[in-house]
């Protein structure tokens, strides 16, 4: 896949400013798009849009092919009808900087819920036929989700596992009863999957009418407590019971004495393989109808991945195993044809995953914020060794602010010494012949200077907040995936200096 030189801003729709304790797909997402254009940015990145579950996390959605409800605008559903101000009389008042998750979702879904109650008395004609055929034409994943969300429901949210044993493996008169006792739960599901993708399929045209691509998200693994893993345990190690024989997680290294163990369960890949890769194609597929390019989160797992027994509670007693390498993108290529993926290929790289991105034509990634560590070994980060076919980023979701990074103190989550921390500091300050009171834009500029075709920059960055705009700290439990932002912090000098080191770069073009 070839990139034209281009540079964008990654921002997930739930930082969005609104008055309904959530960013949503709504008027300020289509303001979002707006200002991006006069920005001169043609790119706006996301994170995974899938419904989440406990942690909040993007990463560990209950569907890898639903779309998060709790995105869908208020706004856009009182201008379609379905939702009258009445209904948001008592609706609470909620952190306008932040999500409270546990205040935010109860109440959005009480509306959502009120909504769906009345959905067949207010939906046009025109709208009812539009969710007909919405059902039916992703009746493949949509029937065992709303299935799965319904009996999730029914338990208290307990993960299927913890279901009775006839519903957990999935006996087929046990489902249909079910499918009985809960139809108003299930058709209620996917009213709500069709009002998210009604609105998101309007948003992405406004972004493509001025001139904006949108690159989505997915992580390469799946959560266990989703509808991907319950409605296809065959493709997964899981004993009898539905556990993990085996998860996810990386070895121990530099970073953590004993890995990180994610507890994801891992792929029958033969399975997958006899099947022609059915579930991946389709997979691949339903995300590149919802967004234009795709990033891959942790791409090294196709071409080997750190396996550990389920029983272990940490990732050091792992080992290496062979993916599916090739194999699943010589599929992916005849079913598909064209395959726009960013391949995330951060962490343990060996020189076989760099030759498997490279012999399929997916551009890797570079973190500005890694390439100044004092020692050397991060040379691959620094600009002047970046090759066009790359994407670069100050930094990620996972990463501090630019201004957070460098200001950065001893023992507040931060790895390295204060010895190694001002080395770095002098390292880049030197680099960027600065004295790093703006070092957000001195950074920006080393991106979008940079030989690579794509430049992408977390919105924080723009607006040079501090660590308070952080979104996500690996390993915390909590706290993360909140922060959204007000119009203000975003100034016209901002826009108009952001807008002018693109075009300086070579990197605005004509919608």
């Amino acid at each position: 896949m070839d990139l034209p030189r281009e540079s964008g801003i990654i921002v997930h729709p739930t930082s969005f400013p609104g008055s309904y304790g959530i960013g949503e797909i709504g008027p300020e997402a289509y303001k979002f798009i707006d200002t991006l254009a006069e920005m001169g940015q043609h790119l706006w990145q996301i994170l995974p849009m899938g419904p989440t579950s406990y942690g909040d996390s993007p990463y560990q959605s209950l569907s890898t092919f639903a779309g998060n409800h709790l995105l869908i605008s208020f706004d856009l559903l009182m201008k379609a009808g379905l939702l009258s101000e009445a209904q948001l009389k008592k609706f609470p008042k909620l952190p306008a900087n932040h999500v409270n998750y546990g205040r935010a979702i109860p109440a959005r879904m009480k509306v959502l819920n009120s909504v769906c109650r009345t959905f067949e008395s207010r939906a046009s004609d025109h709208r009812k036929r539009a969710f007909r055929a919405f059902c039916k034409k992703e009746a493949d994943w949509l029937d065992d989700y709303a299935l799965f969300i319904a009996l999730k429901n029914a338990h208290k949210g307990q993960p299927w596992v913890n279901w009775p044993e006839e519903l957990a493996c999935r006996d087929e008169k046990a489902l249909e009863r079910a499918r009985r006792k809960y139809g108003i739960s299930i058709r209620n599901v996917k009213i709500l999957q069709y009002l998210f993708h009604d609105q998101w399929f309007r948003l992405r045209k406004r972004a493509h009418k001025k001139g904006v691509r949108i690159i989505g998200d997915i992580p390469i693994f799946v959560a266990h407590d989703s509808a991907d893993v319950w409605a296809n345990p065959d493709l997964f190690f899981l004993d009898s019971k539905g556990q993990p024989i085996v998860v996810a997680g990386v070895p121990p290294d530099y970073f953590s004495a004993t890995g990180q163990l994610w507890g994801n369960p891992l792929y029958r890949w033969y399975v997958h393989q006899s099947s022609d890769y059915a579930w991946w194609i389709a997979r691949i597929r339903k995300k590149l109808a919802v967004v234009d390019i795709l990033r891959i989160d942790h791409f090294r797992g196709f071409e080997a991945y750190w396996e550990v027994p389920g029983y272990e509670e940490t990732a050091m007693n792992g080992r290496w195993i062979e993916g599916p390498r090739d194999n699943l993108f010589e599929e992916m290529v005849k079913q598909i044809n064209l395959l726009p993926i960013i391949a995330e290929d951060l962490g343990i790289i060996t020189d076989e995953v760099r030759a498997l991105r490279d012999r399929w034509g997916f551009p890797g990634m570079r973190i500005l914020q890694f390439a100044f560590k004092p020692g050397g070994g991060t040379q691959e980060y620094l600009p002047e060794n970046y090759v066009k076919h790359c994407v670069v980023y100050t930094g990620t979701h996972d990463n501090d602010t630019t201004v957070g990074w460098f200001h950065r103190e001893v023992d507040k989550g931060n790895s390295g010494t204060r010895e190694e921390i001002e080395a770095e500091h002098k390292i880049v300050l030197k680099y960027t012949g600065t004295d790093g009171s703006e070092i957000h834009w001195d950074m920006i500029g080393l991106a979008l200077r940079s030989i690579a075709n794509t430049a992408i920059i977390p919105l924080q960055d723009v607006m040079g907040l501090d660590s308070s705009g952080r979104m996500n700290v690996p390993g915390r439990p909590g706290g993360n995936w909140q922060w959204r932002f007000k119009w203000d912090m975003l100034t016209d000098e901002m826009k108009m200096r952001l807008r002018a080191l693109s075009e300086e770069s070579g990197r605005v073009h004509q919608a």
